[in-house]
């Protein structure tokens, strides 16, 4: 088995009617312009890293994936496809197992410069040293080394023994920055970049760590930094937290079909956005929709509820009070997935199941083959759980959300039986930041952070979250073998299915739904509108 090293509305003052300058979020536009049509996401727009803890828990992605391509890339069915337009892979057998990498001589920047193996040894020196660089890239666990020589368009990544598994999903969407403009920002060349990243020494890392931590904050959008190699380039960002993206003149696969489109955050109104006619597709907060009747004439959006691939977890801290497995697994024992699955299902609208699974996602076909090791763990034992009686458990999620308030409701009712009180304090929402942490100090020391939350619910892939065996039927013994280990150690408590709730207009093509971690935008560079019947009032 292996070893785990890492256990691991603002919108009412905004008018959208056509004319206004709110309308209108990029700089120099002209304030008779028509809004620009685009996407909502469910989460906030607070950073472009999603290897980031922010990042990884607002699902970043879904906005920074076609910034920041992976190296696979989703599928319509939610398979991997290997992103031929930016690398080729090679993957050699061993004891200590590597993979080539070899980037295309067309992958370049929006501003012209290469895409380098510098790119990609950034994105693994942060995954590596998550204490310093504050990242949440779990599936660098498994990984010894990446071989890189500065310009190069080909690099070796070097697994631990034994391990690398699922490499597949390293170097996922919006998880590989560009390298040149963080050294840019630091007044150092890529040449002197490499050598930090290569020193592992802490003085030389910890300015290239702060850049890679904050430097891709939305909230001080630097076009300088924010260099893409995808299909979109952000132009501006708005004062709603709005990300306006127009086509990177530099990409080097097929170009994007709209040349410009908004994407706009969960906190923004969406009946304002769908009557203005700029919601043209939408990866929605809220399930229930009060504007929204599917049985009016004239429908302009279809708006559905389904129930998507990512598994909703509790995920603890790895230092203070919770960081120790008695504590967990003591809480575990009043938790209930199912129960917090009913409460889910019945602010979405639709059944939910309980998904009690690490390193397998819920619709796996070999999940019911695992399911011994996670069901045995499922039942309340309001005795077990009793040991904690007195303690308190803070419980935070991503954004303000009356679905994960009726889940955190649940654990609340389970848990006071014994003696233990769950208070939410998502407030204006909360990430893996907000955790207590161990961060390294000036001199080498750690020093630990106290957080404002002792739990964060959020939804996660168990294929990228956990370094682990691949899910195939030859490796099911040691599936099962992690699944009893994870439930004995737990990092996290898998609870439910994520439901997903898509409003698609009915005059925009291509648009293929994925609910996995880049959402339904994985192709929003396919996305055709109908302008015509968009800008009709």
């Amino acid at each position: 088995m292996h070893t785990f090293k890492r256990v691991a509305g603002a919108l009412a003052a905004l008018s959208l009617a056509a004319g206004s300058a709110a309308c209108s979020p990029r700089e120099g536009r002209e304030p008779e312009s028509e809004p620009i049509a685009g996407y909502q996401v469910a989460g906030e727009l607070r950073t472009t890293n999603a290897g980031s803890l922010e990042g990884a828990s607002l699902q970043a992605q879904k906005l920074a994936g076609r910034l920041y391509p992976g190296v696979y890339v989703p599928g319509p069915e939610g398979q991997r496809i290997p992103n031929t337009d930016l690398v080729s892979t090679q993957a050699l057998p061993g004891t200590e197992s590597r993979v080539i990498y070899t980037l295309s001589e067309d992958a370049v920047f929006s501003d012209g410069t290469p895409v380098t193996c510098a790119d990609y040894l950034l994105a693994f020196t942060a995954g590596t040293n998550p204490e310093l660089f504050g990242s949440h890239m779990p599936l660098f666990d498994d990984t010894a080394d990446l071989q890189c020589t500065p310009g190069s368009k080909e690099f070796t990544l070097v697994f631990e023994e034994g391990r690398g598994a699922r490499w597949r999903g390293l170097f996922e969407g919006g998880t590989v920055l560009p390298a040149h403009a963080v050294a840019a920002k630091l007044g150092m060349t890529v040449e002197d970049l490499v050598a930090a990243l290569q020193s592992e020494e802490l003085a030389q890392l910890r300015p290239i760590a702060e850049v890679w931590r904050t430097g891709f904050d939305l909230d001080q959008f630097d076009p300088e930094l924010q260099v893409s190699f995808g299909p979109y380039v952000i132009d501006s960002v708005g004062e709603h937290g709005e990300v306006t993206l127009k086509a990177n003149e530099f990409y080097y696969g097929d170009a994007p079909v709209e040349r410009e489109l908004v994407v706009w955050p969960g906190s923004v109104d969406t009946h304002t956005l769908a009557e203005e006619g700029v919601l043209m597709v939408g990866d929605l907060r809220d399930a229930s929709q009060p504007w929204y009747d599917p049985n009016a004439e004239g429908n302009r959006l279809d708006v559905d509820t389904s129930v998507g691939v990512l598994t909703e977890v509790l995920t603890f801290p790895e230092v203070g009070t919770w960081s120790y497995q008695a504590n967990r697994k003591a809480l575990s024992r009043c938790v209930d997935p199912r129960a917090v699955a009913a409460a889910s299902s019945n602010a979405a609208g639709i059944e939910v199941p309980a998904a009690p699974y690490h390193v397998i996602r819920h619709d796996d076909p070999l999940a019911k083959r695992v399911s011994e090791a996670a069901e045995a763990n499922m039942d309340v034992d309001t005795a077990a759980a009793s040991a904690l009686a007195g303690m308190e458990v803070r419980v935070g999620y991503p954004y303000p959300d009356a679905r994960y308030a009726a889940m955190v409701e649940s654990m609340r009712a389970s848990c006071e039986p014994a003696g233990v009180t769950i208070v939410d304090v998502a407030g204006e929402g909360k990430t893996l930041a907000d955790l207590p942490r161990t961060e390294i100090g000036e001199w080498g020391e750690e020093v630990v952070t106290e957080g404002t939350a002792d739990a964060i619910l959020r939804p996660i892939d168990p294929m990228v979250e956990y370094p682990a065996a691949n899910n195939r039927p030859q490796d099911l013994d040691i599936i099962r073998s992690q699944e009893h280990f994870l439930w004995n150690v737990l990092p996290s408590i898998p609870l439910t299915a994520q439901p997903v709730t898509f409003a698609i207009a009915r005059n925009v093509s291509n648009v293929v739904p994925y609910t996995g971690l880049t959402g339904i935008g994985w192709n929003m560079n396919r996305w055709q509108f109908n302008t015509d019947v968009v800008n009709a009032r």
